[in-house]
């Protein structure tokens, strides 16, 4: 890996620095994974000044925390927070008076082209698991995201799992790269758990817990994980964190949640709108992190729960099966007794992952970055 990105570098070095647009309006809304995701990458590629960046949203103050200042990176903003004047208007603009060479979007493109294009499609799920989505949500994104990928000349995802159904759907094979997701360096720092856990309980009331962070929605299943903690009793020892908004109607979930006795639900936690330095002291704090999702393009919780030491269980559907270094703890999300044993397990192993270092030499910012530059360079 060493020999092949010292090659390219030395190619590229040859030219005058590439420059790259990226579309960071994600940063202007709440933390998710695509935040997390361009974070990842460009604090990474942004130490390589064979490239100028361009980074663009509605807050460029903002933006300057995220990756810092440095002679190869400049800050633009948005002259409006509405999407369809962003992409039609804006960012054309932007592209013609930079003289732009790649322009990095996620999921959705510029209809008006005056560079080549990079998209992140991280996953297709609408098209996979068409019961979690409206059919107007599908009906649209299905279009934006195909003539998206058909315009350009990179696409990008997370996983080998999504690679093959955009393939699948799109016929697009030859112009898709897994650049996957990576840790992110401030899950990577020591720390004393026993100090995490006391700033949680006096900060926020809450301790001995099992966590899941994830949208509130029917796909992420929490009602497996919810029922197995009422069923199975862990409440008499253990409180149940979810971290993450009410994204879409979840009545099964509210309506389990809402028959629960009154003195278990004292025991049940749902918190929004927690930042990043308080979230990583969650998953540090945590008895168990658990992530029962059905479907999901890559799923970065449980890796970042992994890299802060904190035992994991995760479901094998869709990308989570490429989590290997889980071995024993993953499950099936349809069931709910290999829910129970799993947790048992953990609960008396006590484990902490020898997987650890596995899982992170194979989701790191400085591999995936060069898997990203060879893509790029191919292009140019």
């Amino acid at each position: 890996m060493a020999q092949k990105t010292s090659k390219l570098f030395k190619q590229m070095k040859a030219n005058k620095p590439i420059k790259i647009f990226v579309d960071c309006h994600k940063f202007d809304e709440d933390y998710q994974g695509i935040t997390s995701y361009i974070k990842g990458l460009y604090n990474e590629l942004s130490k390589d000044e064979n490239f100028h960046f361009y980074f663009a949203s509605s807050n460029s103050i903002s933006l300057k925390k995220v990756f810092g200042e440095a002679s190869n990176i400049t800050y633009l903003d948005y002259f409006s927070n509405n999407k369809w004047i962003r992409l039609l208007i804006d960012i054309p603009l932007k592209i013609l008076k930079y003289k732009i060479d790649f322009a990095h979007f996620q999921y959705v493109v510029s209809p008006f082209k005056f560079c080549k294009y990079i998209v992140t499609i991280h996953d297709v799920l609408f098209l996979d698991y068409p019961q979690y989505f409206d059919k107007k949500y599908r009906f649209k994104n299905n279009f934006l995201f195909k003539t998206s990928a058909k315009m350009s000349e990179i696409v990008l995802t997370v996983s080998e799992y999504s690679k093959q159904r955009i393939a699948f759907y799109y016929n697009i094979s030859s112009k898709i790269s897994v650049v996957p997701n990576g840790i992110n360096s401030e899950y990577l720092q020591e720390f004393n758990k026993e100090k995490s856990k006391i700033y949680i309980k006096v900060k926020y009331g809450i301790e001995n817990f099992f966590l899941l962070v994830s949208r509130i929605e029917p796909r992420k299943n929490h009602l497996l994980l919810l029922k197995t903690f009422y069923e199975e009793k862990f409440y008499l020892n253990y409180s149940l964190l979810f971290i993450g908004k009410r994204d879409l109607y979840y009545k099964e979930f509210e309506v389990y949640l809402e028959n629960i006795p009154e003195e278990v639900r004292k025991k049940i936690y749902i918190l929004e709108n927690i930042d990043n330095s308080n979230l990583i002291e969650f998953y540090r704090a945590a008895i168990l992190f658990i992530y029962p999702s059905f479907a999901e393009g890559f799923g970065i919780p449980p890796i970042e729960s992994i890299a802060v030491n904190t035992p994991t269980l995760c479901s094998n559907s869709t990308a989570m099966s490429d989590f290997d270094f889980l071995n024993n703890f993953l499950f099936d999300p349809k069931d709910n007794n290999e829910l129970t044993d799993k947790i048992k397990l953990a609960l008396k192993e006590n484990q902490v992952y020898s997987q650890r270092e596995k899982m992170i030499s194979k989701y790191n910012w400085t591999n995936n970055s060069v898997k990203f530059l060879e893509a790029v360079y191919s292009k140019t």
